[in-house]
């Protein structure tokens, strides 16, 4: 099965652990790019009608500054976007940010007490919103904020939950702490369901999995 990926990079394998697999990976929505875009378009049209009209000098310079300013802010706001990344594997969530400061967090998916997300009505509208989780020993929710496709990373986050509290792992071939392969591809088939991946991704990843057996 492919991760949940929306076209981006995929998260290293060589930062994984044994029989751990990696079933969303994204970054934020293209909306987190949207004002520092729409602000360069305004000053871009602005620009130009100030060169049309023929304005005063002091005019001219003011734009270019604003010009400036604003191409900075989008390429340190793409930058950011670049960065920033949220990892859903079969036993972690992973969350890293930062340019030159890192930072990041780790959440077992077995701490997880509950899950959810949100939307307004325009987030509907882009395919956009933010994933909510409680955990065990946190007072107050975490939010991973302007998601793509929240709806979807939920319900993939979701079963792999139901697929934790499952049972232990007793099959050959089953990592310690991780998923029995036949509890893997139940869930693979959970997922072919609900349309998060095809018959063939399912075919394909059941194959390999009976092959470690």
């Amino acid at each position: 099965m492919d991760p949940v990926t929306f076209g981006y990079v995929r998260y290293a394998r060589r930062l994984l652990n044994d029989g751990e697999d990696v079933i969303v990976d994204v970054r934020p929505h293209w909306r987190y790019l949207s004002a520092p875009v729409a602000a360069l378009v305004i000053v871009i049209v602005g620009a130009v009608a100030s060169a049309i009209e023929g304005t005063p000098g002091w005019v001219s310079w003011l734009l270019l500054a604003a010009l400036g300013l604003t191409a900075l802010w989008l390429v340190s706001r793409y930058l950011r976007w670049v960065t920033t990344r949220l990892v859903v594997t079969t036993s972690r969530i992973i969350e890293r940010r930062g340019i030159v400061a890192r930072r990041g967090r780790e959440i077992p998916l077995s701490a997880l007490t509950d899950i959810g997300y949100r939307q307004t009505i325009f987030d509907r509208i882009i395919g956009a919103g933010d994933v909510v989780i409680e955990s065990a020993g946190r007072e107050s929710q975490e939010s991973f904020p302007d998601l793509p496709n929240p709806a979807r990373i939920h319900n993939v986050i979701f079963t792999q939950m139901q697929l934790l509290r499952s049972g232990p792992a007793t099959w050959p071939g089953a990592a310690a702490g991780a998923p029995s392969i036949p509890s893997q591809i139940d869930h693979l088939d959970q997922l072919r369901r609900r349309g998060v991946i095809t018959d063939q991704e399912f075919e394909a990843k059941k194959v390999e999995l009976l092959n470690r057996l």
